[in-house]
């Protein structure tokens, strides 16, 4: 299983808990769409290499660019957007093909999309700000701002009867533990277990408030003994409950105050307002049965007001490339964007370190099972590179990075000043074809680009 493959399975849980099916599981009766023969591209201007371009190859650039357009030649996607900024300036800007094929428009800047768990850095970066302002320590257990947590049961096997054997959690996961997929919560992607199952059963990713999503959790065992291992979980959800604790306010309300607002991201919320739905992208997913690519039939993909359940920390926000752009550059700055500070560097070097122990390793699955990667760690909220010898991706080890299970993807690299945005709306469960592999290409030509 590919690098990507993390990345995708891990950001399914998110599009799966919302849509309650795996994450690219569609109704088999939805009509199929055609990918047109000859795909809209947006011009690429002949003076994509700017600024600072000295530092990239134009030949290499233009291999990039060509590689992005092939997935819409070739009908693998129907439209992309990728950003490629270095020091502060912009070194690619590539869109091609459609934001639909229904409505057969073209990608546009203002081209709003499903970000799913891109929306977890972001989160990330609201909790460092807490934790900058002394609102919490990081090796604080978490029962201390949600009390529902108090006397967690943990998950020991299943007995014969098929009836869970739990046992007393040993201590309640730390603030560090929830913010690292250390804690032990489920999430409910795949997953036989008791935990995980209940998390489907109850619906817990659609409950109707912040308040009710916590009461449900707290009535699930955790997988395992906090701190042992890590696995994707509902805990960034959980922080964003912990933010309105913390600060007083509805989690979006303090995310457009303290983040969105000044940092110009006007287009990036938990909902499409009514009078902007004509410039959010369609997503498609793969017929289980025929392999056909087809809209994804779900009200909880359509991110309209009245069909967003809680405000979802760990999936929930929709954004456009410019938005994306605007807080990845802020992540290179190492917190400051514009004159306004936002975390100190500190702080960031905090959010960006490995917190892994001896022995963990991010799955594949993201569910403790699957390949793992030793080079792969997990900071706060993002993923780390710590040895990309041992990780099938050429970008460097001090990156960090994160997707979104509609294929989205990003990453951030300090050592060399850039960072990469990726934007599609497809959900790559169930591709009868060649894997996208997204990362892979896109990381593989930026950096040949910029060794050139």
């Amino acid at each position: 299983m590919a690098f990507r493959n993390f990345i995708k399975q891990s950001a399914c849980a998110v599009a799966l808990s919302f849509a309650l099916a795996a994450c690219t599981t569609v109704a088999t009766d939805t009509p199929a769409v055609e990918v047109p023969d000859a795909p809209v591209a947006a011009d690429v201007s002949d003076a994509t290499v700017v600024a600072d371009a000295a530092a990239f190859s134009a030949e290499g650039i233009a291999a990039l660019e060509a590689a992005m357009g092939a997935y819409i030649a070739d009908r693998r996607l129907y439209g992309i957007h990728t950003r490629l900024a270095h020091k502060g300036e912009t070194v690619s800007d590539y869109k091609a093909g459609l934001r639909g094929l229904m409505t057969q428009k073209p990608i546009e800047d203002d081209t709003i999309y499903r970000i799913y768990s891109m929306t977890k850095p972001i989160t990330g970066v609201a909790m460092m700000m807490l934790w900058e302002e002394g609102k919490y320590k990081l090796d604080d257990p978490v029962t201390k701002y949600v009390p529902e947590f108090e006397g967690l049961k943990v998950l020991k096997g299943v007995a014969e009867d098929g009836s869970p054997i739990l046992v007393d959690s040993e201590r309640a996961p730390t603030m560090r533990e929830v913010m690292s997929h250390t804690a032990g919560f489920a999430y409910g992607l795949g997953g036989a277990d008791p935990a995980n199952q209940a998390f489907r059963d109850n619906e817990i990713m659609r409950a109707p408030d912040m308040q009710t999503f916590i009461n449900k959790v707290a009535d699930v065992p955790l997988l395992f003994q906090p701190g042992e291992h890590w696995s994707y979980s509902a805990a960034v959800d959980i922080q964003g409950h912990i933010i309105e604790k913390l600060s007083g306010q509805k989690f979006s309300e303090f995310l457009d105050q303290r983040l969105f607002t000044p940092l110009g991201m006007t287009d990036t919320g938990f909902y499409v307002p009514e009078e902007d739905y004509d410039r959010f992208s369609e997503v498609y997913g793969f017929n289980p049965e025929n392999g056909q690519l087809v809209p994804v039939p779900y009200p909880n993909v359509m991110f309209k007001k009245e069909t967003v359940a809680f405000e979802s920390g760990g999936g929930g926000l929709v954004s456009t490339m410019d938005d994306y752009g605007q807080f990845a550059q802020m992540l290179v700055n190492d917190g400051e964007l514009n004159g306004i500070r936002f975390l100190k560097p500190e702080t960031m070097d905090v959010m960006t370190k490995n917190v892994l122990t001896e022995g963990q390793s991010l799955s594949s699955l993201g569910i403790n099972a699957g390949e793992t990667y030793p080079g792969l760690g997990m900071g706060l909220n993002v993923g780390t590179i710590e040895d990309s010898a041992a990780v099938p991706t050429e970008i460097p080890a001090g990156s960090y990075f994160w997707g979104g299970a509609a294929s989205t993807w990003f990453w951030i690299d300090p050592v060399n000043d850039l960072y990469f945005i990726g934007m599609v709306q497809i959900f790559e469960r169930g591709n009868p074809g060649e894997e996208l592999e997204l990362r892979e290409t896109s990381g593989t030509l930026v950096y040949e680009a910029l060794n050139d």
